[in-house]
């Protein structure tokens, strides 16, 4: 794991600590910094670091954020390739590196609340993996989304009129959507018309 990803890991982590359910932005990270060790530290310094654009730390800027961080100053370097700390599995590898995207994509799509808030649940959850599997199984089973979608959030299904207004049928037994791209074809069609009637 590179540096960066694990300082963008532990403002997750901190954040989480916090009762803020997001990460801490760098911005408050370096002001929790100042005001609880006294350390000094720049949100360009830490956006650069986090970027990789300045690989390396300080010692006396490792010690502050190990300090903060509560963490080894030994941890706040990059990994060296396949390198692992403890013997583990290869799925808790997989695991790790897919909670780091996770939370990587929360933090990109920050401005839409309720992805963000997904992303992060998935991320949080010990076996992030299966998650993700699971949910494959569900969008393979024909007709369990939207009916999932339905009973879990109501708000967020799409009332039945609108699902006919938006879905129109092309003359081949596809379903396609108003711009014309096909979503579906001829079994699709065929749950649709078995639950409507």
């Amino acid at each position: 794991m590179k540096l960066g990803d694990k300082i963008r890991y532990l403002r997750e982590v901190e954040g989480s600590l916090r009762g803020l359910g997001r990460a801490l932005n760098q911005q408050e990270l370096v002001k929790a910094i100042e005001a609880e060790t006294g350390g000094k530290l720049s949100q360009s310094y830490l956006s650069q670091i986090e970027s990789g654009a300045r690989p390396h730390l300080t010692n006396t800027t490792r010690q502050t954020l190990a300090g903060f961080f509560k963490v080894h100053p030994g941890y706040l370097v990059d990994d060296p390739e396949g390198y692992h700390p403890e013997l583990q599995s290869d799925v808790r590898g997989v695991e790790d590196k897919l909670d780091l995207w996770l939370v990587d994509g929360a933090e990109r799509f920050r401005r839409d609340a309720t992805l963000k808030h997904a992303l992060l649940t998935v991320a949080r959850q010990e076996n992030s993996r299966d998650c993700l599997l699971l949910l494959e199984s569900i969008l393979e089973t024909p007709g369990l989304m939207p009916r999932l979608l339905e009973v879990l959030r109501p708000s967020a299904a799409p009332a039945e009129g609108m699902k006919e207004e938006v879905m129109a049928k092309n003359g081949r037994g596809e379903t396609a959507s108003r711009n014309g791209a096909v979503k579906g074809g001829t079994q699709k069609d065929r749950l649709r018309r078995e639950r409507n009637g």
